[in-house]
């Protein structure tokens, strides 16, 4: 078992130096921020002096490694537009992105899973195939479209809910919340709903897909041969064993989830990091863009690693197969 973590841990790693330096090498293609930093009154030696100054004259492999050891110790340089600590910014969004994300992830699991669930089940009935159908509107439709008609609807058209902000917040210390006010909950319902649309179709048809394929076991037969309930059969043997592949989608879907948040942000102007990215590339910001993709893929990593650590756990088969390996 701590073989297995380490070498995962080590995969880990040399995935986020490769993203690192992937994505820091595409910045140098986005533009010059100098172009913006400076005005249209600039000389030659304030080019020279700023460049100095930011590190751009630098190398480029001189350039990456310092950002490694910089990032290492939480330490993303200064924004070149607003001209404070990166850190300090995307402290200051990301709970607003976190929250967003947790909302929409909850609702993809539980829906997901209970849809899921309903339509294996009730593969047959009338109310199963109307949510297969209308499933294909969250797989088929771009996020971007569903909000747009989301906001039409519920904002425009009924004035229900708003269509952009985070409404009003309370300040925890650092952290602010928009789940302790009425205005707060209110715009969280259009973008979570946005956000988490794709994902929960997506684990309800994976879902059904792997319990039907559970329920056609011999076990099960045995089961229901045994003479137990449904109930028994279909959550206690049947939704156990499909969880089993399920878990490692749910856990990159929860990845997917921060990381597509960027268009929801974009479309309902919630101010969280996605939109921080989106206006960090209009001012070739390239500090705050590093950083993004560098948090992003540190959330990605890190999740992908918990989920492979917990379906060793839960997969039996895993285990007997490194006990027997040894």
């Amino acid at each position: 078992m701590l073989a297995f973590i380490i070498r995962r841990v080590g995969q880990s790693i040399l995935v986020l130096l490769v993203v690192g330096l992937v994505a820091f090498s595409m910045f140098n293609f986005v533009g010059d921020p100098i172009d913006n930093m400076l005005g249209q009154e600039r000389t030659a030696e304030d080019i020279a002096r700023l460049r100095e100054q930011l590190g751009l004259d630098r190398p480029f492999v001189v350039q990456y490694v310092k950002f490694l050891q910089e990032a290492i110790q939480g330490n993303f340089g200064v924004s070149y537009r607003q001209g404070r600590p990166v850190t300090d910014i995307l402290l200051e969004r990301a709970p607003a992105t976190l929250e967003l994300a947790l909302v929409s992830g909850v609702l993809a699991i539980i829906f997901g899973i209970a849809l899921g669930v309903f339509t294996a089940i009730r593969r047959n009935g009338v109310l199963a195939n109307f949510i297969m159908s209308a499933s294909l509107i969250g797989v088929s439709l771009p996020t971007f479209l569903i909000g747009i008609l989301l906001i039409y609807v519920f904002s425009v058209e009924l004035g229900w809910l708003p269509s952009f902000g985070r409404g009003e917040v309370v300040d925890l210390g650092g952290w602010k919340t928009g789940f302790l006010t009425a205005s707060g909950l209110k715009a969280l319902i259009l973008p979570s709903i946005t956000l988490g649309l794709y994902q929960m179709t997506l684990i309800m048809r994976l879902v059904r897909s792997e319990m039907l394929e559970v329920l056609r076991q011999d076990y099960i037969r045995f089961a229901r041969a045994r003479g137990l309930r449904n109930r028994a059969v279909n959550f206690r043997h049947a939704l156990k064993n499909t969880m089993v592949p399920v878990i490692t989608v749910i856990g990159l879907q929860l990845g997917a989830i921060i990381a597509f948040a960027i268009i929801t942000e974009t479309v309902f102007q919630w101010p969280g990091v996605g939109l921080l990215f989106i206006n960090a590339i209009q001012f070739v910001d390239i500090p705050v863009m590093a950083a993004y993709l560098m948090l992003i893929s540190v959330m990605f990593v890190g999740i992908n690693l918990l989920v492979d650590i917990l379906y060793f756990f839960i997969d039996p088969r895993l285990r007997a197969d490194r006990s027997g390996g040894h």
